[in-house]
């Protein structure tokens, strides 16, 4: 199962508190909740007793998961990449090494992609970006730097040290189909709940945030999905009014098996 997520932005206020969103997107289902908190409390109750892959950035409240099933997001990591490089001085080399090499990757994705490239081959070449992509963030480690040490040199060798504890968590959608490089299909879903927030001011009360966690997640399962968001709502609402079971968000299985034998069989 692919999962990008968990997310988090500001999104709600209660009284005098702030609240934050979280995403977890899948293939087909879109789940929004929100939280007053953003620890990893709050992503373990999202994600409940899921086992899968999680793609998610750096950020220390997913350190829980196993890194065996983790991939760090790309996009993030490129960013960085960029910020070693923009200190300049010994830091400069280091960046911008990362940054060829992470380059090199996604023009190897991309050849995966458009299938010019086996994903035995696009394995195969990666060995040679992996070790040079370790060589560089270990001369980045190496560095000496004393605690509370804020200069340059000290950013780099950090978040170099960092990187190498999590090195494993890199290469996931290398090994295992199906998994993507990047959690941008979360920063995707979330850009409307953020948009909302902006319009609405965020909501006032715990039911308030319930209603905007729910919308949304129905709104961006079925957007997913293909499926009509006004003809979904109505169903529900006659549901509730008649006491009758609520269309459900997931895909009709059924459906879903029948058009991939289809795409085999094409």
């Amino acid at each position: 199962m692919r999962l990008a997520g968990g997310k988090a932005t500001v999104m709600a206020t209660t009284p005098r508190r702030k609240a934050w969103l979280w995403v977890l997107v899948t293939s087909w289902v879109t789940v929004f909740q929100v939280h007053l908190s953003r620890g990893q409390a709050s992503a373990r109750e999202l994600l409940g007793k899921f086992a899968g892959y999680l793609i998610t950035g750096r950020w220390t409240g997913y350190s829980w998961w196993p890194l065996a099933r983790r991939q760090l997001c790309w996009a993030h990591l490129i960013r960085e990449f960029q910020k070693i490089a923009d200190r300049g001085g010994e830091s400069k080399a280091i960046g911008e090494g990362l940054l060829v090499q992470a380059h090199k990757l996604f023009e190897l994705r991309h050849r995966v992609r458009d299938g010019t490239l086996t994903r035995e081959g696009f394995a195969a070449a990666v060995v040679e970006i992996r070790a040079a992509i370790q060589k560089w963030l270990e001369e980045g480690a190496s560095y000496k730097v004393a605690r509370g040490d804020k200069s340059v040199r000290a950013k780099t060798a950090r978040t170099s040290q960092e990187l190498l504890k999590v090195k494993q968590a890199l290469w996931l959608f290398v090994r295992v189909v199906g998994i993507e490089p990047t959690n941008n299909a979360a920063e995707r879903a979330l850009r409307p709940a953020v948009i909302w927030r902006r319009v609405s001011l965020g909501t006032q009360s715990a039911l308030g945030s319930q209603f905007v966690a729910r919308m949304l997640t129905v709104t961006q399962t079925l957007r997913a999905q293909q499926r009509p968001v006004l003809e979904f709502l109505t169903e529900a609402c006659e549901a509730a009014r008649q006491g009758t079971s609520a269309p459900s968000l997931l895909p009709d299985l059924s459906v879903l098996e029948q058009e991939h034998h289809l795409a085999i069989a094409a």
